[in-house]
């Protein structure tokens, strides 16, 4: 056996603890490495994560501030004016969307505010629609239709209320002349509310199908895109807030809101035409003409827009 100076083993023992050593480090910085690895991975990860989340946030809040755009040009204020023959009245057209009782030229001004599944305004239109009609049809009064949607919340999630308003400003902008005949078929297929409502293909089939309504195509269209539906949530916004054109109102009393001359008829139930009748002669004021219809046109008070 051959002996090896005590030095010399020292040393050597020395160097092993030395390469263990150096591979103890060597083992941690690689450990180090692959944690910075990891650790950078996960913040690149979650780094694209959320600019994809906050991406999505931006689009949503984007498009929920664009403006709504303009609604139908035939609907000033939110409402279209219809005059004598149940023309929809334009700029300029001889018919006044604006009468006074002062000017006995003038026809009386009538003013409703309406939601499609409203259950009392569709009441009101079985009672009093056909006495408006005679009024407005003779010339001896004029009548501005407003619709709104205060009720999309109640049609199991189906906005009925907003899609129904935005079929009839579909007709307003392409159908004009047509509108109070698309209004008074959309009261008469009425749907419960709290009801899903008609489907688009229904409304559709609905307002196309109501004589004398022309670019049927371009309706079609306008339904399926609601072309207006942001506009009407917008003047229904406008209304609910106070913003209410025809009137000197400053809360919203709910739907139907029915004014003559700017007056509110505040109406009792159940509705009955004479109550009405009686509202819109007082209104109209004793220089206005007498708000009847044509004598070869008869009105009976009970008359039903159904």
């Amino acid at each position: 056996m051959t002996n090896r100076p005590e030095g010399d083993a020292r040393a050597e023992r020395n160097q092993r603890r030395a390469a263990a050593r150096e591979r103890a480090q060597r083992a941690r910085r690689q450990q180090k490495r692959r944690q910075r690895g990891v650790r950078i991975g996960l913040q690149v990860g979650l780094g694209v994560v959320l600019l994809a989340a906050a991406t999505v946030v931006t689009l949503v809040l984007v498009d929920s501030t664009q403006p709504a755009g303009p609604g139908p040009s035939s609907m000033r204020d939110g409402g279209i004016t219809i005059g004598q023959d149940l023309k929809a009245v334009t700029a300029g057209s001889s018919s006044s969307p604006e009468p006074t009782a002062s000017d006995a030229a003038e026809p009386v001004r009538i003013t409703m505010y309406v939601d499609y599944l409203c259950p009392i305004c569709g009441a009101f239109e079985k009672t009093n629609s056909r006495y408006i009609e005679q009024l407005v049809d003779s010339g001896v009064a004029t009548v501005d239709i407003h619709p709104i949607a205060i009720l999309s919340n109640r049609s199991q999630g189906t906005k009925y209320s907003l899609r129904a308003a935005n079929a009839a400003a579909c007709v307003a902008q392409s159908s004009p002349d047509q509108f109070f005949a698309v209004n008074r078929a959309l009261f008469a297929d009425q749907p419960e509310e709290g009801t899903a409502g008609l489907t688009d293909a229904q409304l559709k089939t609905l307002v196309t199908g109501v004589s004398g309504v022309q670019a049927k195509s371009t309706i079609r269209d306008c339904i399926d895109d609601q072309r207006y539906g942001k506009w009407v949530d917008e003047r229904t916004s406008a209304v609910t807030g106070g913003d209410i054109p025809g009137s000197d109102l400053s809360e919203f009393p709910g739907t139907p809101l029915v004014l003559v001359n700017g007056q509110q008829y505040e109406y009792s139930q159940p509705f009955t035409n004479e109550e009405f009748r009686t509202f819109v002669i007082t209104a109209a004021g004793s220089g206005t003409p007498t708000p009847t219809p044509a004598p070869t046109r008869s009105a009976s008070p009970s008359a039903s827009a159904s």
